[in-house]
C-alpha cells in the first residue's frame, strides 16, 4: 500500500481553572450535619481525546463535562481552555493543526469546530454525522465517525465539500497517521484497526482480535499502540516491522480512551470511564499525573451490609478511602454505559440507563436481567416492601412501576420533570421536580406538591420522620416534613451541580443513531442504614457522607 502525506504540529491557549471550585468545591457545612468524602475529589469529569499542543501543555477534551482542559505533565495543574458555555457542546477528541489551530470533534451535534490561536471560534462542518475520531497531517484535517457504516472523511477548514475516503466503519474512533504515511484507525466493534492511504486508496486491515480497540496511537519509535475501553485496562502493542509481532500491557486503567507521546516518548492515556490522566510506562508501572475518581456520581446507594454503590455514567463504582497510590481510582463493579440511577434491594442492584433501560444487576453471581426497555430518561429509582420498582421517568414527565413479572404501569403523570423518588415508611411516593422546584407526594395517582420553592431539587431519600433533597440550583440540602410539608435548610455549600459562576451550556441533546446524547447530571442522595445521608457531590465527583451531629 501506498501511503504518504504531509505533517505538521499545533499550538493552544488558557483561560479559567478547575472541576468546581478549582479546589474540588466545599463539602457542605451546616450546624446539624457533618461531612466526609468517601473518595477523593476527581478534577476532571471524565477524559476523552488527548493531544499535546506546542506549549508542552496536554490537551484533554471532556465530553461529559462539555468542555476542553489543558494539563501540565509535570504539575498535574489542570485549567480550562474551552468553557461549557461556549460553542462546543460535547467535545470527544481534538487535534492541531499547523498554524496552532485546534480542533474539535464535537460529538453529539455532529459538528466540527476550529479554534483559532486567537481563541475564536469556527463551524469547519456539521455534515459528519457522530465525529470522533480526528487528526491533523500537516495543514490536512481528517474526521471519522462513531456510528456502523461510519465514514472517514477529508474536511476543510477553508471551505470546501468534504471527501469521504471510505466508509463502513464499525464505530471508527482516535485515529492518527503511522510513520507509513497512512492514517490508521480502529473498528470498535469489529475489534480491528485499518489503515488507509490520506489521498484515498483501498483501506487495508493491519491487524484483527484486538481486544476492544478505542484508540490506535504511534510511540516516537513508530510502534502501534492499540488501547482497549475494557476494564483491565490493556494496550496492545503491535511491531508493524516485525511481522506484526503483539506484547500486552495491563495498566489497570479502566475505560482507556486515548493517549499521546511526548517528544521524550512517554506515554500518556486518558480514561472515559474514569478521568485523570496518567503516564503509562512500558512494563505496565504507571504514575497519576491528575488523579482519577468519579465522572459523576449520578444516583449513590448503600447495601445493609454498608457497601456505598454509585452510578457513575460509564459504570457501577464503589466509592471508598483513596488507595496509597495516588490513583484516586475508586473500585468498578461493572463496567456499562449508561448508569444513572440506582437502588440496593437485599443482594441485588437495581439501576436505570440513559438508554432507557432499568436493570437488575447481582454483584455475587455478575448476572443482569432486564426490566423494562424503552423509557423516556429513567432517573430516580426506589423499591417498594414487595420488590415493585418505582421509577421516575423524566423524559416522559411521569412515575412509572415495574412489577415482578416486569409489567410497567403508570402510577403518577402530567409531571414538567421528575428527577428521582423516595418511598416513606408507609409506602407513600414521593417525586422531586428539579423544573418546578418542589417535591410532591403520589395521592390515588395524582402527585400534589408537599414542598415548594426549592430551587431544584433532585435527589430525594426519606429519614425518619422526613424527607431530604438536594437543591442543585442553591448547592442545598433541605429537609421536609412529611406532616406538614415545613421546610429547612440543613447544609448549605454543597458541591453539586454546574461549578458556580458557570453559565448552562445547551440543553442535552439526542443521537439520531441509535445512541444517546450528553447526559444531563443527576445529584443523588440516599439514606445509610445507619441514619447518615449519602450525597452524590457531582460538581466535585465525591459521594459525601453527611451525619447527624449529636
Amino acid at each position: 500500500m501506498a501511503c504518504g502525506g504531509r505533517h505538521g504540529r499545533g499550538a493552544g491557549g488558557g483561560v479559567v481553572t478547575g472541576r468546581s471550585n478549582g479546589d474540588g468545591g466545599s463539602t457542605a457545612h451546616g450546624p446539624r450535619w457533618q461531612a466526609r468524602r468517601l473518595n477523593s475529589p476527581n478534577p476532571l469529569w471524565g477524559s476523552n481525546g488527548v493531544a499535546f499542543g506546542p506549549d508542552g501543555r496536554l490537551y484533554v477534551a471532556q465530553f461529559l463535562a462539555g468542555q476542553i482542559s489543558a494539563v501540565d505533565p509535570a504539575t498535574g495543574d489542570v485549567e480550562v481552555v474551552v468553557s461549557p458555555d461556549g460553542p462546543v457542546q460535547s467535545p470527544d477528541d481534538l487535534a492541531f493543526g499547523a498554524d496552532g489551530s485546534m480542533y474539535i470533534a464535537d460529538l453529539v451535534p455532529g459538528r466540527v469546530w476550529r479554534r483559532g490561536p486567537d481563541g475564536a471560534y469556527t463551524l469547519v462542518s456539521d455534515e459528519v454525522k457522530v465525529p470522533n475520531g480526528i487528526t491533523c497531517v500537516g495543514d490536512r484535517l481528517f474526521v471519522n465517525e462513531m456510528r456502523m457504516n461510519g465514514r472517514l472523511l477529508e474536511l476543510f477548514p477553508q471551505g470546501g465539500d468534504p471527501v469521504v475516503l471510505t466508509d463502513g466503519l464499525a464505530f471508527g474512533n482516535a485515529m492518527q497517521l503511522g510513520p507509513d504515511g497512512c492514517l490508521y484507525y480502529p473498528h470498535m466493534i469489529s475489534r480491528q484497526v485499518w489503515r488507509i492511504p490520506p489521498d484515498g486508496g483501498v483501506p487495508e486491515v493491519v491487524a484483527e482480535d484486538v481486544h476492544d480497540p478505542v484508540a490506535v496511537r504511534f510511540d516516537q519509535g513508530g510502534v502501534l499502540h492499540v488501547l482497549s475501553r475494557g476494564p483491565e485496562g490493556i494496550v496492545t502493542r503491535v511491531d508493524l516491522h516485525g511481522g506484526g509481532s503483539r506484547s500486552l500491557v495491563t495498566s489497570g486503567v479502566v475505560g482507556l480512551d486515548n493517549a499521546a507521546f511526548d517528544a521524550e516518548n512517554r506515554m500518556f492515556v486518558s480514561s472515559f470511564a474514569s478521568g485523570g490522566i496518567t503516564e503509562l510506562h512500558p512494563d505496565g508501572r504507571t504514575r497519576p499525573v491528575v488523579p482519577r475518581g468519579l465522572d459523576g456520581p449520578y444516583g449513590v446507594t448503600v447495601d445493609l451490609g454498608g457497601t456505598v454503590y454509585a452510578a457513575d455514567h460509564y459504570r457501577v463504582a464503589r466509592p471508598e478511602e483513596p488507595d496509597g497510590g495516588g490513583s484516586g481510582d475508586v473500585t468498578t463493579e461493572i463496567l456499562q454505559p449508561f448508569f444513572h440511577g440506582i437502588t440496593a434491594d437485599g443482594d441485588v442492584l437495581h439501576t436505570t440507563s440513559q438508554f432507557g433501560t432499568v436493570q437488575t444487576y447481582d454483584p455475587a453471581t455478575g448476572t443482569t436481567r432486564t426490566r423494562a426497555t424503552g423509557l423516556d430518561q429513567p432517573l430516580g429509582i426506589a423499591t417498594r416492601a414487595d420488590g415493585t420498582l418505582v421509577v421516575a421517568e423524566t423524559g416522559a414527565g411521569r412515575v412509572v412501576a415495574i412489577d415482578g413479572a416486569d409489567t410497567v404501569t403508570v402510577v403518577a403523570e402530567g409531571l414538567e420533570h421528575p428527577v428521582d423518588v423516595a418511598l416513606d415508611a408507609d409506602g407513600r411516593c414521593y417525586v422531586t421536580d428539579d423544573h418546578r422546584g418542589a417535591v410532591l407526594r403520589v395521592d390515588d395517582g395524582v402527585a400534589v406538591p408537599l414542598a415548594e420553592g426549592l430551587g431544584a431539587p433532585q435527589g430525594v431519600t426519606a429519614r425518619g420522620d422526613a424527607l431530604f433533597t438536594v437543591d442543585t440550583a442553591h448547592r442545598r440540602l433541605w429537609s421536609v416534613s412529611l406532616a406538614t410539608g415545613r421546610t429547612r435548610v440543613e447544609a448549605e455549600d454543597l458541591a453539586v451541580g454546574i461549578p458556580p459562576g458557570t453559565t448552562p451550556g445547551p440543553a442535552p441533546a439526542l443521537f439520531t443513531h441509535g445512541l444517546p446524547g450528553v447526559a444531563a447530571r443527576f445529584a443523588g442522595l440516599t439514606t445509610s442504614p445507619d441514619g447518615s445521608l449519602l450525597l452524590s457531590s457531582n460538581g466535585e465527583g465525591t459521594v459525601v457522607r453527611l451525619s447527624p451531629n449529636r
